[in-house]
């Protein structure tokens, strides 16, 4: 079994996706005027947040609740001025 040196994330971040906080406000049908909240963060990409979609597409399809409105909040974690390869590593002791 080989060991990860980094995690899939990192990957991720380095790949262009940020991190994504998504809170959706949606009514039940026994429940109509009872305003409800779910939240969630995933690595999206902006801006056109393919897995925000996928989400959405499997709560119209599966979920028996009608949105009322999506909050989204979006930060790209790692930039390209805050990476930089390294030339040289030296193993001390």
């Amino acid at each position: 079994m080989t060991q990860r040196l980094v995690t899939r994330e990192f990957e991720l971040q380095l790949e262009g996706y940020g991190l994504s906080l998504v809170e959706v406000h949606y009514f039940m049908p026994d429940h109509p005027s009872l305003l409800q909240q779910f939240s969630f963060q995933q690595y999206d990409v902006a801006p056109r947040y393919p897995a925000l979609h996928h989400f959405l597409d499997h709560w119209r399809r599966e979920i028996e609740a009608t949105i009322q409105s999506i909050r989204l909040a979006h930060q790209q974690l790692i930039g390209p001025n805050e990476w930089r390869t390294v030339d040289r590593e030296w193993l001390i002791n």
